[in-house]
């Protein structure tokens, strides 16, 4: 492949021919976790492969080099067209940049490309039972014992657990008296050393996507420490511009995949097509547009902080509205039916909540963008 591919407009062209003559297209007539988790590692192998993952990754860490957001156009046409989910496609993009950010340069290279080849998959131990918003408060402790630390603690939320091989773990080192955000250091745990126990989660929308997962007296090598002890806040800080630009723009694919699936179907029963769909693909544009914009800051090398704050609220907006207007405009479908529709607009009600509530979200931006002070 030459260097005419890093230019993001060609990449784009030439992935888009790619997949239309490599048939990624998930089997039939299983639509359970497991399927996806199989199709997930199917298309990332595939992916791999051929080049596409490698794309937008730097070479030290297995990639291929060129702009970051080749790799936000891979997961747009990967999410958009249906051939993976865009929950388990996520961690690729929240976790492999802090992988590279923050381990050895030794241990990035040999983890980063089982990630991204599908060999593995990982997960994220942030949240706790205790200590969700308010992140820096998680009691999860590691205490040093020679060239090793003892972990003990619980995290919960934490998505995909079930089917990782690693997580990145947030866990406080500190002693009493280091202030909170000083106290917190991020560890790259096996998930199958000795231990460690993973619970799934049944929901309200019937899929165990979240688990508990508890740490007994687990062992972890002191070189599997990202960053120095009490980089852990700081690695959570650099973790959620990932998380709220090339995720999101992988979600919001997702999301336009079914809106253009609601039209279909609003037509098939004989429905008209009104304002709430008229008003639904504006929130969709809406929220598009901003993440793009994101996504660009991004890729020039500008450190994103609380402006992303607006994507969120903007994403849990159009995302609610979205299904919203399903329920409406499908009448019993969600009430009666056990279907696609029904599991997604259960999950849609998390959508305020899940990656920090709108509540907070609206305080950081009247706070940190509008100055408008604590009250």
């Amino acid at each position: 492949m030459s260097d005419a591919l890093l230019d993001p407009a060609t990449f784009r062209i030439a992935l888009r021919d790619w997949l239309d003559t490599n048939d990624l297209t998930p089997p039939a007539g299983d639509d359970s976790l497991e399927a996806h988790q199989a199709q997930h590692l199917r298309v990332l192998k595939a992916l791999y492969d051929a080049g596409w993952m490698r794309y937008g990754w730097p070479e030290s860490a297995g990639g291929l080099g060129g702009p970051d957001i080749l790799r936000a156009i891979v997961g747009e046409e990967v999410v958009g067209r249906g051939l993976d989910h865009p929950g388990p496609y996520s961690m690729l993009d929240v976790l492999t940049p802090t992988m590279i950010g923050y381990a050895r340069p030794e241990l990035a290279a040999e983890m980063v490309p089982k990630l991204l080849s599908g060999q593995e998959s990982w997960c994220q131990g942030f949240s706790e039972p205790g200590s969700g918003s308010d992140l820096a408060s998680l009691t999860t402790r590691a205490v040093q014992d020679g060239d090793t630390w003892i972990i003990n603690g619980q995290k919960v939320w934490t998505s995909f657990a079930q089917f990782a091989t690693r997580c990145v773990l947030l866990t406080r080192t500190g002693g009493p008296d280091t202030p909170n955000h000083e106290a917190i250091t991020a560890f790259f745990v096996d998930l199958k050393t000795p231990g460690v126990t993973v619970r799934p989660l049944r929901t309200m929308h019937g899929v165990d996507e979240f688990c508990e997962v508890y740490f007994d007296d687990v062992a972890v090598p002191a070189d599997r420490m990202l960053g120095k002890p009490g980089d852990g806040w700081r690695l959570a800080m650099d973790l959620l511009p990932y998380e709220r630009s090339t995720c999101f723009w992988q979600r919001i694919a997702y999301l336009y995949s079914r809106f253009d699936a609601l039209v279909d179907q609003v037509k098939r029963v004989g429905q008209a097509v009104d304002s709430d769909l008229g008003e639904t693909y504006l929130a969709l544009h809406t929220l598009r547009c901003r993440s793009r914009a994101t996504q660009h800051r991004l890729a020039d090398g500008h450190k994103l902080g609380a402006e992303t704050s607006i994507d969120k609220v903007l994403l849990a907006g159009a995302e609610q509205q979205l299904y919203d207007t399903a329920r409406d405009l499908l009448p019993g479908v969600i009430e009666l039916d056990d279907n696609d529709w029904r599991t997604e607009y259960l999950y849609s009600r998390a959508a305020t909540i899940y990656g920090g509530t709108a509540e907070i979200q609206r305080n950081i931006i009247a706070r940190r963008l509008l100055d408008l002070g604590k009250e």
